[in-house]
């Protein structure tokens, strides 16, 4: 897999972040969705694209977050499922390989935004479904890797992951731990990795994203990592908390703040780690430790 690969050479690898809060500078509209954007405004998620590799991102993420069916039916787009995941690979891809670099192309999975039940109407055989019609659209756009993203119960993510294996997609998954440290449905960090790294086949790839700033997915990141210590680990934290202000969202943190909490990070978990068992989907032969 191209992300263990490129791990075995340098130990870290940089992503990119905030696509919804770079497209609403960019005049997306509260209440509409992103995806539409990849048809409408090709050449906006374009130079999207071209900023976080300018800025020296390893890996690009689609967009393509709100991108099921369960999602797109609030703006009466769920029939253009395939259409707008294919449209938002294509336009990662076309960025990523002018790059003059290697750029890994992830397809960002999100939510479906239901509850399972019994809590609400969603199963997780439907769910199966719904994230494969997704993940077939940017499989077919050049997407290397289901990035399944900012998720809450271990069903979703189950899901997710088991439509990922049928459309013979690699995949990670990363979870928002943002209510008490766990997830909006009570999972915390450790319990998520165990869950997920025993899922058939594994993720390549587990952590967490977004939540309320650098500081608490530092303690996130450090449970997950005196759990399964041989996991490769996704870090992707908001840079800060999210305010309104006047018609703009901005954060609480800063550029220098976020460089120094990735320093500490990166110092605290980044030492020599046991082999990786095989079902991990890792390489035993990687000599460095691997964090994305």
């Amino acid at each position: 897999m191209i992300i263990e690969a490129l791990l075995r050479e340098r130990g870290w690898l940089l992503a990119d972040g905030a696509t919804g809060t770079n497209l609403f500078d960019r005049g997306l509209e509260a209440g509409e969705a992103p995806e539409l954007w990849n048809t409408a405004r090709p050449d906006e998620i374009r130079r999207l694209h071209q900023g976080f590799v300018d800025a020296g991102a390893d890996i690009i993420l689609t967009n393509s977050f709100g991108g099921t069916s369960r999602r797109l039916r609030l703006h009466d787009a769920q029939r253009r499922v395939h259409e707008l995941n294919k449209v938002a690979a294509e336009l990662a891809r076309d960025v990523a390989e002018s790059a003059g670099r290697r750029v890994v192309v992830a397809g960002s999975v999100g939510p479906t935004g239901d509850l399972f039940a019994p809590l609400g109407e969603l199963t997780e055989a439907v769910a199966v479904e719904v994230f494969a019609e997704q993940i077939e659209g940017l499989r077919d756009g050049g997407a290397e890797v289901a990035w399944i993203e900012t998720m809450s119960a271990v069903e979703e993510m189950r899901a997710a992951a088991t439509a990922a294996a049928r459309c013979g997609m690699p995949y990670t998954v990363t979870a928002s731990f943002d209510t008490a440290g766990s997830t909006m449905m009570g999972v915390a960090p450790a319990a998520m990795a165990r869950a997920t790294l025993g899922f058939s086949p594994p993720p390549h790839g587990v952590g967490c994203n977004c939540g309320v700033g650098a500081s608490d997915l530092v303690c996130s990141v450090l449970a997950i990592t005196a759990a399964e210590p041989a996991a490769l680990v996704i870090a992707k934290a908001n840079c800060g908390v999210p305010r309104v202000k006047g018609d703009s969202v901005v954060y609480s943190g800063t550029p220098e703040l976020m460089a120094e909490y990735d320093g500490r990070l990166r110092t605290s978990v980044h030492r020599p780690r046991p082999n990786p068992p095989e079902n991990m989907g890792m390489s035993r032969n990687a000599s460095k430790p691997g964090r994305a």
